[in-house]
């Protein structure tokens, strides 16, 4: 086997992927698992802008973790990415020289293994989007796969569209015959000799914990930033007190900034009332301005939705909270709806009772899953016949979906640009032993057979 690493640094944390595949070169798809993985405890790397050292350091756990999942004798030669997402890319925006200094603090630290390490990078919200489609399209393979003889087959299948939310954007990438009226939305990729028309915008500010974060101010702004607010996307019976500094430490927010001092306190009080919480996770939303023939929202162009797609990361959870924990069925928009408002509608006795494990993220399920029908519905325009095409997944197989499969694929050559070549693989050989020994004992057992049936008839006469 051979392994590869990728260090996915999103905005609220890291995780790290360990990849394996046969030796054999002639596997160029649908070989390629999740070995292992580990959470980098802590928050994002984008966290430690005041101290890049410990963005560093905090990985350290999970790259020992690394040294003992892959065999010795292969650290060397297995190549280790680390790709940054939105998070770094805020800091970037807001301040390139902390942004720079965490990627060499996380760098130096990589750089201390034995490993193959090939270089952090910020990605760019395409590059993120493209990816995840790539790593989405390979696991459920629907750009080739492997046939029983073991040689190479294009199945006549169509591409699935990919949907991230992550902490602080949300992408979405879709294969489309339309013309695609931005260039910047458009990618042309050749995979296996087939060429590949996508579609693909990020949408920075749109993820969760960002999405959290500004509608806090939006219902801040709302309340004329009094000492005590209330907060319609919290259940009733939740309060808790922020300081304003933590809501307007972020590029996402930070134009909406008030002339208060950021130590400020203020003491929000949840209502539970859903009506009130879509109209202020709507504000966060411009449906009106479009120089395109269609557009998703804040001006981009996007075409018609075609297809199936697969949800993954906060999309998952958040319909897997409202299935397990809810006990509701998601196949409508209407479904979605009618599950945020009576997360809305439970107090937060109720919810701690129903999830106390996730106490931390329960006060936020009525604005997320608000937030994720207006995405869907109102955003990308999936309707009642299209909607049902989503498939909200974590998983292909025991293989975690996100960019960082299909990053390490990219850098790695694993997917060629040309069909592969159409003789058979070790595993064509492999079937032909097998055969070949079935035949033989096939035959051995039926003269045998013969044999003892002719003398048990002489022994009879």
């Amino acid at each position: 086997l051979q392994y590869g690493i990728v260090l996915d640094a999103g905005s609220s944390h890291t995780a790290m992927f360990i990849y394996k595949w046969p030796a054999d070169k002639e596997n160029n798809t649908g070989v390629v698992s999740e070995h292992s993985m580990c959470d980098v405890e802590g928050p994002g790397i984008s966290s430690y802008s005041l101290n890049p050292p410990a963005a560093g350091t905090s990985l350290e756990n999970c790259l020992n973790q690394a040294l003992r999942d892959v065999p010795k004798e292969k650290h060397v030669g297995t190549p280790l990415y680390l790709g940054a997402t939105a998070g770094m890319r805020l800091l970037n925006i807001a301040d390139p020289q902390a942004s720079d200094a965490v990627l060499k603090a996380v760098a130096a630290t990589v750089k201390m293994y034995p490993f193959d390490f090939r270089g952090a990078k910020i990605l760019s919200g395409e590059e993120e989007g493209v990816f995840g489609w790539v790593t989405a399209n390979y696991l459920l393979e629907n750009f080739i796969k492997r046939g029983w003889l073991g040689e190479w087959i294009q199945p006549q299948k169509k591409t699935l569209g990919a949907m991230d939310f992550g902490g602080a954007s949300t992408q979405i990438t879709f294969e489309t015959r339309d013309t695609i009226e931005n260039p910047r939305n458009e990618v042309i990729l050749k995979l296996y000799g087939q060429p590949y028309k996508v579609y693909t915008h990020s949408f920075l500010c749109y993820g969760r914990d960002q999405v959290l974060k500004r509608l806090l101010s939006k219902l801040l702004q709302a309340e004329s930033y009094q000492e005590t607010a209330s907060h319609p996307c919290w259940p009733v019976g939740y309060n808790k007190s922020l300081l304003l500094s933590s809501i307007y430490d972020s590029p996402c927010t930070g134009k909406e900034r008030p002339s208060l001092a950021l130590n400020t306190t203020i003491t929000l009080v949840g209502t539970g009332n859903s009506n009130l919480c879509t109209l202020h996770v709507s504000k966060l939303f411009n449906f009106t301005n479009c120089s395109f023939s269609h557009c998703s929202f804040d001006g981009v162009f996007q075409p018609k939705v075609s297809g199936n797609f697969i949800a993954f990361s906060a999309f998952f959870y958040t319909v897997d909270f409202i299935q397990t924990i809810m006990g509701k069925a998601v196949h409508l928009p209407s479904d979605l709806k009618d599950a945020a408002d009576t997360i809305c509608a439970t107090s937060w006795r109720e919810l701690i009772q129903k999830a106390p494990k996730l106490e931390k993220r329960l006060p936020d399920y009525c604005a997320v899953s608000t937030f994720v029908y207006l995405l869907t519905t109102k955003g990308y325009n999936f309707d009642n016949h299209s909607f049902p095409n989503i498939t909200f997944q974590k998983k292909a197989g025991e293989t975690s979906i996100g960019w960082a499969l299909g990053y390490m694929l990219n850098l790695t050559n694993m997917i060629p640009a040309e069909k592969p070549s159409s003789h058979k693989s070790m595993l064509y050989n492999y079937w032909v032993i097998l055969i070949l020994l079935f035949v033989v004992s096939t035959l051995t057992s039926l003269v045998t057979a013969i044999c003892l049936l002719r003398r048990s008839k002489s022994s009879i006469i």
